[in-house]
């Protein structure tokens, strides 16, 4: 069950207001009683609240005052543009999102929404890299973005300069969905020469940004959408990065998680990849074609059927099954485990171990649960 629409109407009240993020709001709400009920405590009360103080309690009265009596009745509530928006409590909204240690208070999102089917069930590959790279870089990205998109794998990025441009520029060539994680509100382009190119992902794929409606654009939320876009997606490739990168924030998350991290090689004298190349030193998996990765992943959740894609094991989720490692790893699950228990039972990596979950997932043989565990399908 989803939040109620009352409820809904006053978390997306109480989002607009300044100097409240994800742990101050969660105090008003429970320091209060509910948002509904907050709208009514006095100065003193909002003071006292975890994490507050006189200054905020200054600016949420104030804020109060601008809504007046009866915020839900604002026009501003009821726009056509605010319906495109998922919270906290709403089933549409991805189980790996809600688990962030910072959720966003909300998503905005246009474009296809039926994307967010294979999004919720984590079924997207996020492809990330340098604002600044090589041409060799840029062509990988958009090999990369035509080949995913022509397995029927949605393509989630940043639609930055370079790396992220490229990926879902190849993503809309191969008539894919290309998943664009911004940085910037909706009705923003940055950079502005992607104008065409974000209304075009925003026709055929999914923008979608944690951004209120005309909100400043900082440079603070740029690396902050990584997280996002690693929640999104099942694997993560690493085109080409720097040493310094929000690129690099994107793999050690993923790192953490226990995801698959592919990295694309590139010349050891290029300062542009010399934290891709340091990645590969410590493990991660090199890419060195787009037919690798597609062999790996095995056919997306958007694949067309007779489309002839390369297949992961054996051809079809029968060879998948038969194969003796994945009975070895069903065997391994039993009535259900995580991938740390996993990891145990096989004494095989993480990352070899997430690959086979997701084609046994796709096979509909596993089911995931929360917290990196899978039990049968």
């Amino acid at each position: 069950m989803g939040w109620p629409a009352r409820r809904r109407l006053w978390w997306r009240l109480w989002c607009r207001c300044p100097g409240l993020g994800w742990q101050r709001l969660q105090a008003l709400e429970q320091g209060c009683g509910s948002l509904e009920e907050a709208w009514r405590a006095p100065r003193r009360q909002l003071e006292a609240l975890p994490g507050w103080g006189a200054r905020l309690a200054e600016q949420v009265v104030a804020f109060r005052l601008s809504w007046g009596d009866d915020p839900l009745l604002h026009p501003a509530l009821h726009r056509r543009e605010d319906r495109r928006l998922l919270l906290p409590g709403d089933r549409s909204l991805p189980p790996a999102v809600r688990w962030l240690e910072r959720p966003p208070l909300a998503l905005h999102w246009r474009g296809r929404g039926s994307l967010w089917a294979p999004l919720r069930r984590r079924q997207a590959v996020a492809v990330v890299g340098t604002r600044r790279p090589s041409l060799h870089g840029l062509s990988m990205a958009r090999q990369l973005g035509e080949a995913l998109a022509g397995a029927g794998w949605p393509v989630v990025s940043g639609l930055a300069e370079g790396i992220d441009g490229a990926v879902h520029d190849g993503c809309l060539r191969g008539s894919g969905a290309p998943v664009a994680v911004l940085g910037t509100p909706l009705d923003r382009v940055y950079p502005r020469h992607h104008d065409r190119l974000q209304h075009q992902v925003g026709e055929r794929g999914l923008l979608v940004t944690e951004q209120l409606p005309g909100a400043a654009v900082r440079p603070g939320h740029f690396a902050e959408r990584n997280r996002l876009q690693v929640a999104l997606a099942a694997a993560v490739v690493v085109v080409e990065c720097p040493e310094r990168s929000g690129a690099l924030h994107s793999a050690e998350r993923a790192w953490r998680e226990g995801l698959p991290l592919w990295v694309v090689p590139a010349d050891t004298g290029k300062a542009s990849a010399a934290g891709s190349n340091r990645l590969l030193a410590r493990g991660a998996t090199p890419l060195l074609e787009p037919g690798d990765l597609i062999r790996q992943l095995g056919p997306g959740p958007l694949a067309r059927k007779g489309a002839g894609l390369p297949t992961a094991i054996g051809s079809g989720a029968s060879a998948v099954i038969c194969s003796e490692p994945a009975k070895a790893l069903l065997d391994a699950v039993g009535a259900g485990a995580s991938l740390e228990q996993l990891c145990q039972r096989l004494d095989r990596p993480a990352d070899q171990l997430v690959t086979a979950l997701l084609q046994l997932e796709l096979a509909g043989v596993l089911q995931a649960e929360p917290g990196l565990c899978w039990r049968p399908g």
